[in-house]
């Protein structure tokens, strides 16, 4: 049972460690696209691509978010999965991660609709809408424990 485990725990590492590099990548594109931006003039393309860099960078604490709970949980933990305490810390960290980052993202959905396409708010509205739910659900998911 323990060759089983350690195949487990090697395949985990290497998830965590490509969300990781992913992070990294998208933490450099961010960078470029701000500095990229920012060296162009400051007006109101500049705000919208830092507010989409903004997005991306959201984007890359999630991946580093996954990362690091797949380690911490998976990884150096040596308990069961099945354990309630330690499954609901961990969907905790789940929602909190991807609620922020879906909130972040409505919001340059909103901006991005607001100065280019008013007809595209609507969808924009469905995305903070969705956070809503998540995190009425997360509250549920709280509440309930």
């Amino acid at each position: 049972m323990k060759a089983p485990m350690r195949l487990f725990r090697i395949v985990h590492v290497l998830m965590a460690f490509l969300f990781a590099c992913a992070a990294l990548i998208l933490i450099a594109i961010a960078a470029r696209m701000g500095w990229v931006a920012v060296i162009e003039g400051l007006d109101r393309a500049t705000a919208q691509e830092i507010i989409e860099a903004v997005g991306l960078l959201a984007a890359a604490v999630v991946a580093l978010q996954i990362a690091e709970t797949i380690v911490e949980e998976e990884v150096i933990r040596d308990a069961d999965i099945s354990a309630p305490t330690r499954v609901r810390r961990f969907l905790s960290r789940f929602f909190v991660v991807l609620v922020v980052a879906v909130a972040i993202e409505g919001l340059v959905a909103t901006f991005r609709a607001m100065h280019e396409d008013p007809a595209q708010l609507l969808y924009a509205a469905s995305i903070l809408v969705g956070v809503g739910v998540l995190l009425a659900a997360w509250g549920l998911l709280v509440h309930l424990n």
